[in-house]
């Protein structure tokens, strides 16, 4: 497909599709520039990074953590990184956050380009700047907004991706379409994992199609005031349980999802009818839609939540399949009522 930009308004971030990663889709020579990649990337890809310099970390998200940005930081400083250095994240969720915080924090701010490899990230955790790790079972707890200076779409790291992160990085597509495309749930609706996967021209439209929303969000409130909070559908109760459970963050965020539309069924101004499809949508994609959960250990972490504000959460609910609302939900209700939302 023909190469294509989005440009945000406030920030100096484009999103560059289809092509291949090296020096000149980058503009900077591998001297300027440090990898950060994990261990599964690079063993794949190893080939694609040869003559840069390049940190490898442990894959997954128990190494999201300050320790392993500490360990980063101290490798720069070995390379004598400047000012000047380019950060290139090349991985999923887990690398590309934390390439955006060492970026943001190593000499208070260098460069950044991030190369998503994995549908998750591609629509979903490279675009929009928020970046951070976890503390303990507590997700993005520690963090900055720091944009990079573009995201380069290289769909050839798709060809090295296992089934199962097609269908995590799944559950933040149906989440867009939830929130703010309902002629994309549709289309959803249509096919399956299988015919997609198998259509590269219809991958490549629909991550196109998720970035545009993604970035029209964020475009418009970058820092979360208002409309970007609709990101978070089916986050609340997702982050809660993905640590406490070791659950993928799409499955995790499934569950979240499904929790999301039993609240919005119940709560007094909400009538949302569709929570039925919503759950069918997610099974389609192989997703999970509950989890046996220890109800005071999901709240005890929930109340930590970034999203409380004193006595109330906020709660990401739907009216109706294209249109979202963040609203406050009393903890008291939550810690009452849980058992019956996941």
């Amino acid at each position: 497909m023909a190469r294509s930009e989005y440009r945000f308004t406030q920030s100096a971030v484009a999103c560059i599709f289809d092509e291949p990663f090296n020096e000149q889709t980058i503009g900077s020579s591998k001297e300027r520039c440090v990898i950060i990649t994990d261990e599964t990337v690079h063993a794949l890809h190893k080939e694609k990074m040869e003559g840069f310099r390049v940190i490898v970390i442990e894959a997954g998200e128990i190494f999201k953590k300050q320790v392993t940005v500490d360990k980063i930081i101290d490798k720069l400083l070995q390379m004598e990184a400047d000012k000047k250095t380019l950060i290139i994240g090349i991985g999923g969720g887990v690398v590309t956050d934390i390439a955006g915080y060492v970026a943001s924090i190593y000499k208070r701010g260098v460069r950044l380009c991030l190369v998503p490899t994995t549908i998750l990230s591609m629509v979903d955790a490279a675009v929009g700047g928020k970046n951070g790790v976890d503390v303990g079972v507590y997700k993005n707890m520690v963090g900055t907004v720091y944009q990079p200076e573009f995201i380069l779409y290289d769909y050839r790291f798709l060809q090295t991706l296992p089934v199962k992160e097609w269908v995590n990085g799944f559950a933040e597509v149906i989440k867009h379409a939830c929130i703010k495309d309902a002629l994309l749930f549709e289309m959803l609706e249509k096919y399956t994992l299988h015919d997609i996967q198998s259509d590269p021209t219809l991958v490549a439209s629909l991550v196109e199609r998720n970035v545009a929303i993604k970035m029209g969000v964020v475009t418009a409130d970058e820092f979360e005031n208002a409309d970007r909070k609709l990101l978070n559908f089916g986050h609340t109760i997702g982050h809660a349980i993905e640590n406490l459970y070791s659950l993928p963050h799409g499955h995790a965020v499934s569950i979240g999802m499904v929790a999301a539309c039993i609240l919005s069924e119940r709560l007094n101004g909400f009538h949302f009818a569709d929570a039925e499809r919503v759950v069918k949508l997610l099974t389609r994609y192989h997703l999970p839609v509950d989890i046996e959960a220890d109800c005071d250990a999901v709240f005890n972490i929930l109340k930590l939540d970034k999203k409380r504000e004193g006595d109330t959460m906020q709660f990401v609910l739907l009216n109706s399949l294209g249109d979202a609302e963040a609203k406050p939900v009393a903890m008291q209700y939550l810690k009452e009522n849980l058992v019956n939302i996941i």
